[in-house]
């Protein structure tokens, strides 16, 4: 018994799962598309290069180690004038400095107070890599565009080939009408050839749909890089009753980091302005040594305190201040261009939301009225009052506003869900 209730629970999960597999949904479609974009592959790109960065910029507080060597020849070197003591003291020699020189050296270098530049790197660096990923992800956000053409391509596609089918279905019913009524005497068969003629027709019709539908199909799996768009049923997205007009692009949020990028480069400068302060030990042996007048190779070292100060710096800070400030200003343009572009295309798509729906106010009146025609010419054409294309005629123009009807909806679908890729909402 417990053998029978786990294998029916082990089916019924096994089978509700299989149903979710099969249905696949725009949001899916908008993940696979960005995590198949060989452009993802930055973001990791992006988190080396801040954590490379960060912890060199960490290393500024360790000490810094310089080695030297040197050999060099003078023409002359320091000599004390005690010539005339030679000559009053029998006996003494008074050396001479060698013009070669020799000297091999190491220094350490402790930082004590930089200004904050150890600091503010590291802050500069994770400010740097954030406006990196936000301008990543404004170009990865552009994959929505595509993915909302292709997906509702499918979609209207779809039913445009269940209209087809209805149709091819219709004519068929109006041919075995046409044989019964031969059979009886009261139909010619030029009446049943029209009628064959125009399945035909849409037979045809369903062959071009469904290679249209194919290369949508194909596309949307190339982009998101998943077979599952081909074999699942695509889900007719949800539409939101109302629409925000609040614009939170991507594109918005890497320019504030960019901006934010900038302010730190402002502050860098002043950072360059400061003095700064080490302790340093320095240890070597050469000849001379310290001591100048001792001939001999001899060890040595210095140690102290350290400040250095450069002054050139306040030569271009000012300059370096303004370009800073161009910047900032090329941004806020870049910003305020972008809001009017994105507006504009926010009016347009607004139109165009508006138009399809007061379209599709009249659609299901167009279909029911030229329902009503089409069986209406049915039946004066079994009366003998209609003719075989009249029949046609109608159950075309019953198909066209069919289709229209179609169109409309899956059109207005698509414009809702453009406005929501243009604010971002």
């Amino acid at each position: 018994m417990k053998t029978r209730i786990f294998m029916g629970l082990f089916f019924l999960l096994g089978t509700v799962s299989l149903s979710a597999q099969d249905r696949v949904t725009i949001d899916q479609c908008y993940e696979w598309a960005r995590d198949n974009y060989p452009q993802i592959e930055r973001f990791r790109l992006i988190e080396q290069t801040e954590q490379y960065t960060l912890s060199n910029a960490a290393k500024g507080w360790l000490p810094q180690v310089k080695v030297s060597a040197s050999a060099t020849y003078q023409s002359d070197v320091t000599t004390l004038p005690l010539e005339n003591l030679s000559a009053l003291v029998p006996g003494l020699e008074i050396p001479e400095m060698s013009k070669d020189q020799y000297k091999v050296a190491a220094e350490i270098n402790q930082s004590i107070w930089d200004g904050g530049q150890v600091r503010l790197s590291r802050k500069q660096a994770a400010v740097r890599a954030d406006a990196d990923r936000k301008e990543l992800e404004s170009q990865l956000y552009t994959l929505r565009e595509r993915v909302n053409n292709l997906y509702f391509g499918c979609l209207l596609y779809k039913e445009l080939i269940a209209q087809n089918a209805l149709l091819q279905q219709e004519f068929q019913i109006n041919i075995d009408r046409v044989e019964a009524m031969m059979a009886n005497g009261m139909a010619n068969v030029s009446d049943k050839e029209e009628l064959e003629v125009s399945l035909l027709n849409a037979r045809q019709k369903e062959i071009e749909l469904k290679a249209v539908r194919k290369a949508y199909l194909n596309m949307l799996e190339a982009l998101t890089g998943n077979a599952l768009v081909k074999q699942a049923e695509m889900e007719e997205p949800p539409v939101p009753t109302s629409l925000s007009q609040e614009i939170n692009r991507p594109e918005l949020q890497a320019i504030s980091a960019q901006e934010r990028a900038l302010s730190l480069r402002g502050r860098m400068l002043d950072i360059g302005i400061r003095p700064s302060v080490s302790a340093f030990l320095q240890g070597g042996y050469g000849r001379p040594g310290l001591n100048m007048l001792d001939n001999d190779f001899k060890g040595f070292y210095v140690a102290g305190v350290r400040m250095s100060w450069n002054i050139g710096n306040f030569y271009t800070i000012k300059n370096n201040r303004r370009l800073i400030d161009n910047d900032l200003k090329q941004l806020d343009i870049e910003r305020e261009t972008f809001l009017f572009n994105t507006r504009l295309q926010q009016i347009q798509e607004n139109e165009q939301i508006r138009k399809l729906t007061e379209l599709m106010k009249a659609d299901d009146e167009i279909v029911r009225l030229r329902t009503n025609i089409k069986k209406a010419t049915e039946a004066r054409y079994a009366e003998g009052v209609a003719s075989a294309s009249d029949v046609v005629r109608e159950i075309n123009a019953e198909n066209i506003s069919r289709q229209e009807a179609v169109v409309h909806r899956v059109q207005q679908q698509m414009a809702i869900y453009n406005y929501m890729y243009i604010t971002n909402n």
